[in-house]
């Protein structure tokens, strides 16, 4: 990881997919058992809350590796998990397996990560880029329905110094909707997850967006980590409503280094971070959403996960207490 600083804020980055990115997705460490050690156990509120209906999930790249597929889904469900969310799977006997151990296992895939988005945005002004992002969106489209999967996480568009923001909005929309015709047949919802692509930077926008598909097959994607930045995922929350479709769960802070005294902005584990997980449950709660949430946090050996599980269980209670601040 490098740092890089700025005059008020420094960030941490991370190679991502090939590019280097702020880091949103999956970066907060738990890959040794150090780092698992690591994790302090947070309190629960005093008093109990109604438990939102929404399903526990995890991305199944935060399971180790060094195992076989069936052996990733069982160690995920026996932390507690109830559903798992998977990468796009181009090869057909890869895909099957993990079908199999689905199955096998009782823990359904509920979504597909879009995996060819970054390297290939449905944004790009070269017809062959866009249509190397929609042929990797159709592999993902078809997994989903083999594996029984509700939706694919779409990332829409990246706004960088050769493509405007006024284009980004217009060529995304223009090649998801080709999409279209495919996921209705296969009955799979393409979930627009917003990122730090420099694109859909308000609830009002992104709202916007979703609406003017006029179809039922294209709804949100709701990070609540990746708003931190410039909002709140509350108001998100309130304003995108029923239109989200699928949740991601992590944590983001904002610290003073003592090193430089310079604000830092990183990834950190969940309730340890500047998320206001009450506020966001009242949010949840009040829109009456009931469907899924996938935690989205870099991997974890089996005793880091059950931690995971542990934070994410008492998210979705409201009784998540924040680490006091010094």
């Amino acid at each position: 990881m490098q740092r890089r600083q700025g005059s008020a804020v420094a960030f941490v980055h991370k190679k991502v997919r090939g590019c280097e990115v702020p880091m949103t997705r999956r970066h907060f460490v738990h890959s040794s058992v150090q780092a698992t050690m690591a994790l302090a156990a947070l309190p629960a509120a005093a008093g109990g809350s109604e438990r939102l209906p929404i399903a526990m999930a995890v991305e199944y790249n935060m399971l180790p590796e060094n195992v076989s597929i069936p052996e990733r889904f069982q160690i995920a469900k026996d932390a507690g998990f109830e559903r798992i969310e998977c990468p796009t799977t181009p090869n057909p006997q890869d895909a099957e397996a993990m079908k199999a151990a689905s199955l096998k296992i009782g823990l359904p895939i509920h979504s597909v990560m879009n995996m060819d988005h970054w390297k290939y945005p449905f944004s790009s002004a070269d017809p062959a880029v866009v249509e190397k992002s929609l042929d990797g969106a159709r592999v993902s489209i078809r997994n989903a329905h083999l594996w029984g999967a509700e939706t694919v996480l779409l990332v829409p568009g990246v706004v960088n110094p050769l493509t405007s923001y006024r284009d980004a909005y217009s060529r995304s929309q223009k090649a998801i909707r080709t999409l279209l015709p495919l996921a209705e047949e296969l009955k799979v919802t393409l979930a627009i997850e917003e990122v730090w692509n420099k694109f859909l930077l308000s609830p009002i926008e992104f709202a916007r967006y979703i609406d003017e598909f006029n179809s039922p097959r294209v709804r949100a994607y709701f990070d609540v980590g990746n708003v931190v930045l410039y909002g709140y995922p509350q108001d998100w929350i309130r304003t995108l409503g029923s239109r989200i479709a699928k949740l991601h769960i992590k944590d983001f802070s904002f610290r003073n280094d003592p090193a430089t005294g310079k604000r830092t902005a990183n990834w950190v584990g969940l309730g340890e971070g500047d998320i206001d997980w009450n506020a966001v449950y009242q949010a949840l709660k009040e829109i009456g959403y009931h469907g899924t949430a996938t935690v989205e946090l870099e991997g974890a050996d089996s005793t880091g996960l059950k931690e995971i599980n542990r934070r994410f269980n008492l998210i979705l209670t409201g009784q998540l207490t924040p680490p006091k601040q010094g």
